[in-house]
Parts: structure tokens; sequence; C-alpha cells
């Protein structure tokens, strides 16, 4: 007879021998559609690196044991150095390494940020807290090659370490190191998004202007990722807010004046820290002209937004994968859980949504690439804002829902799903919330005749291809055509966005995930309340083939 108590039954196994790239249809097919189809081996490459249960242990640890403020040494002088776990540098190294930072500003290849894109989608799959300092120092490299010519320092020290595809955790001077790492400071207490209303102050040390330097006297609420080698931080000067390069050691070697005050504690995120500083006279290279902070930074602002938007999809595809892993291995009232027609109708429905997801984000991606038409350029001044408001705010309920899958099994710390959750609202939060974001995408179709033109164009390649995707289609260009006041910015990103990736699937996908997406989010029904509240239909077997559920 079995012995009840030690025996383990009706659990599944680990998941294992998930191959993150192969069994993702979607996201093969998007690379290949956007214009990285010659990059596939090297993510094939990634995704079988990243997938191992050793990175998925480091994962845990890294969000298990935080990393903690170190303000002065045992003899009382300042240090203010962040110590990590070995699980963090591990995790680093591999996210660095897979050319996270470097990839498409190092490879002169049409498709070279779809590449990355896919690669960071990948990724995000195991570890998230990892990349706020992937994700700043990716978008530090156009603003710094942009004023490469005003700060010597850039050419020579910077931008070279920062395509190194080499992780170097020693906290020393710049020049001395393999491998940096850029960070943010933007946010102050009594401002928040309104980058304008900043107080901290900075003065020229001698002359006025670009590539000078100057000192910087304030606060910052939100200093991202402390453990970074530099930091574009916004002040204000004489002639406005203006951006500058300020590294952590000065020129002498000693400390740069960047005094930390805490870490912040915060719901999720936990592997990465995000913290509070004072500079007190602390020495930047400005960046620009003064009164231009903010168009200066908001490049850097732009990338990470992507990011955003890549983070969430493959976490949404992380959830996905474990949900129905779960439900193909776990028996309940007679049978698989998959088999039980309210759970298929669940996991069809977040297997549709985590493909709409993904499409989007790479043609997002696409966007931002060196070579990038004209058109996808305008398109990705109103895309980036809205998939990151209406990607991004989706995350939450989505990793709610397949946390339920597994029962009381998904909301305990054993699992990934409840880090998976902590994650996602931050990801609707940083690099501007979502009011912000909807403020962006009233402004760039308000703004710019180009956008719009774009956007029009992008839809009408689908025109005629549904009648629900036609209604909004057209419901959108009247709307945008006419312009919309800040109260309907949110229905207008929301609206931006569904349609883009109805657009997307319609074209591209399988009829059984088109019809599925076009008759749920597109049409007048009260789907919505929850996933799994689609009408019956007889596609549920290929919708779930077709997300992996083998």
């Amino acid at each position: 007879m079995t012995d009840p108590i030690h025996t383990v039954q009706n659990q599944p196994p680990p998941l294992d021998a998930h191959d993150l790239f192969a069994s993702d249809a979607a996201l093969q097919e998007a690379v290949a559609r956007e214009g990285a189809g010659w990059a596939s081996s090297r993510i094939q490459s990634a995704a079988t690196k990243f997938n191992s249960a050793r990175n998925f242990e480091l994962a845990r640890q890294a969000n298990e044991h935080r990393p903690v403020l170190r303000t002065h040494d045992s003899h009382g002088r300042r240090s203010d150095i962040c110590e990590f776990h070995p699980a963090w540098h591990e995790l680093m190294e591999l996210a660095v390494g897979a050319g996270l930072i470097a990839l498409p500003w190092t490879e002169d290849t049409d498709g070279a940020q779809v590449a990355r894109a896919a690669i960071h989608y990948l990724y995000s799959q195991v570890e998230v807290g990892t990349e706020c300092p992937i994700a700043m120092s990716f978008g530090a490299v156009p603003v710094l090659r942009k004023y490469a010519g005003d700060v010597p320092d850039i050419s020579s020290v910077w931008l070279p370490g920062l395509l190194s595809n080499e992780y170097d955790a020693r906290f020393v001077p710049a020049d001395q190191k393999n491998g940096l790492l850029i960070g943010m400071g933007m946010t102050e207490r009594q401002g928040g998004s309104d980058v304008r209303e900043n107080i901290s102050f900075a003065a020229p040390v001698g002359r006025r202007g670009p590539g000078q330097c100057y000192r910087i006297r304030g606060h910052k609420w939100f200093f991202s990722a402390p453990m970074c080698d530099a930091f574009l931080v916004t002040a204000q000067t004489d002639g406005g807010v203006a951006c500058f390069l300020v590294p952590r050691f000065a020129d002498d070697g000693t400390l740069n004046t960047l005094r930390f005050q805490r870490l912040k504690d915060k719901l999720g995120n936990h592997s990465n820290a995000s913290s509070e500083v004072e500079l007190h006279d602390a020495s930047g290279w400005m960046l620009g002209e003064e009164g231009r902070g903010v168009a200066t930074i908001i490049e850097m602002a732009a990338h990470t937004r992507l990011d955003c938007v890549l983070a969430t999809s493959g976490m949404q595809r992380r959830a996905l994968a474990l949900a129905l892993h779960h439900a193909r291995h776990r028996h309940a009232f007679g049978g698989p859980l998959i088999e039980k027609p309210m759970m298929r109708n669940v996991l069809c429905d977040l297997a549709v949504e985590s493909e709409a997801t993904t499409v989007l984000a790479m043609r997002l991606a696409r966007t931002f690439d060196d070579n990038a038409s004209d058109h996808d350029r305008a398109l990705g001044r109103v895309l980036t804002p809205a998939a990151k408001f209406h990607v991004c705010k989706r995350g939450p309920q989505f990793a709610a829902e397949a946390m339920e899958v597994h029962g009381g099994n998904g909301y305990v710390e054993d699992s990934e799903l409840p880090r998976i959750y902590r994650e996602m609202p931050l990801l609707s939060i940083w690099e501007g919330s979502g009011n912000v974001m909807c403020l962006d995408v009233l402004r760039a179709i308000g703004r710019d005749r180009a956008t719009l033109e774009a956007l029009h164009a992008e839809l009408e390649s689908a025109h005629g291809m549904d009648s629900r995707l036609d209604r909004l289609i057209d419901k959108l260009n009247s709307i945008a055509a006419k312009g919309a006041d800040q109260w309907d910015g949110r229905r207008l990103a929301h609206a931006i966005s569904l349609t883009l990736q109805g657009a997307l699937l319609v074209r591209h996908a399988p009829s059984a995930i088109a019809e599925a997406f076009c008759a749920t989010r597109l049409a007048d029904t009260d789907w919505g309340a929850s996933f799994g509240t689609r009408e019956q239909d007889a596609c549920s077997s290929e919708i779930l083939e077709r997300a992996g559920a083998t």
C-alpha cells in the first residue's frame, strides 16, 4: 500500500526541457517577418543558454537576497557601494554576454534591433530585475553617440565600455574596466514625471555649454541602478533643464560626490536596486544644450520603453508556458485540467493575448532599427507610448490569471509566478506611467502629420480582411483625424494598440488566432471581465497546440 505521507502524486514535473525559442511559433515567425531571420541561430543559441534549471535558480536567489547599500567603510569613509548576491552578477554576465546592450549598435545589419528584441524577450522569461541597468545602458548608447564630439571620454572610454559584451562588476573608475553600465536620474520629490519641475541645479565650473563640466547640487527621489558606472542626470541651469553624464568616479580617481541615502523597499523587482541620492556638487558633463535636457534624455527613455514592452511580453510568455505545463500534468475531477472546457477557454485566451503582445513587440522593435524606413520611424513615434501603455497595463491581469491556473501553488514563493506578478505593475510605471504614455500618444498624432499618415497606412494594409477590425480602423482614423483630448487619451492608446495587434494577426497569424482575437478584443461582446469568457468554438486545440501545449 502506498504511504500517503511521503508519496508525491499529481504534481507536474519541472519545466526544464522547454525550448524557449523552438516552442514559440509566434516569435519565430515575427523574427523572420520583421527582418531578423539572419539571427535565428544566434537567438536559438541564446534561448538554449538561458533555459537552464541553474539560471532559474539564480533568478530565485537574486530576488531572495536583495542588494544592500554600504554608505561607509569600516573607518567611516564614504563608500556608497551597492552589494549584490553572486547570483545577480552571474545573471548580469549572462545578459551582457548575450548582447542585450551592444548587439544592435555593433551589428550593422537590417533587423538588428529585432534580433536584440527577441533575445531580450527570451531573457525576460528568466529574470527581469537585472534588465534595469541593461535597458538603460542600451538606451544610453544613441545619446552618447550623438554627443561624442563634445565629451572626449565618450569615444575613448564610455562607448567602448558599453559595447564590449563583457560584464565587469568591479567598483573602479571607468577607464580601468572591461565593461560599463549607465543608469539614470530624473525623478525628484516635488516633480515625479514632470521633469521640468526639477530643483536640482547645475552650475558651470568654467565655460557654459555642451561638453562642459558642471557641478550639480540636489536630490533625486528615484535614482535607477546605483551600481552603474555613470548616470544620465537632469538638472536645472540658468538656461533651463539640461542633461549631464555623471560618473561614479571623478577624473582624479576619487569618488564623485553622489551620496546614496537608501535603497527603495519595493513591492517587487527585488533583485534590482533603486535608490535615493543627494548630489553634493557632483561633477557632470553636459550633453546637448541648456534647456534641452528633456529632449536629450527622452531618446534614452524611448529605448527603455521598448524594453518595458519586451519584458512584459516575455513574462507573459513564461507565465503562459507555466500555466500550460501545469494544466497538462495536473489531474482534477477525473482528467487533466487542460481537457476541462472552462480551463481550455482560459488557456486559449491567454495564448491569444500572448501572441498578440509578441507580434506587436517585434513590430515595435523594427521601428527602432538604424536602417528603419521613414514610415517605420514615424509609426514608432506613436506606437512606442501606445504599446508601452496597453501591453504593460495588461501584464498584471495576465499574470494573475496564469497564477490562478495553478491554484494555491501559484501563490507561494516556491513558484516563479509571484515574482512575475510583482514585476508586471512596475513595467507600467517605469519610464513614464500610463497617463504620461497617453499624453505622448496625443502629442505624436497631434503634432506630426507624418505619424498620423504612418498609422493610417499601417492599418490600411489589413483593411478589408475582417469586418470587426475594419470598424475599429475606421473609428480610429476618425478620432485621430479630428483629434482627441486628454479625457480620451487612454481609450485612444488602447485602440491604437488593439487595432495594430488585430492588423498584424489577420495578416500573419493562423486563422484560429486571428479569429479569436477579433471576436473578443475587437467585437462588441461581453468579453473582458476576465480571461476565458470568449464564446465556444472549435479552434481550442489549434490555439493550444500553437502555444506549445504538446
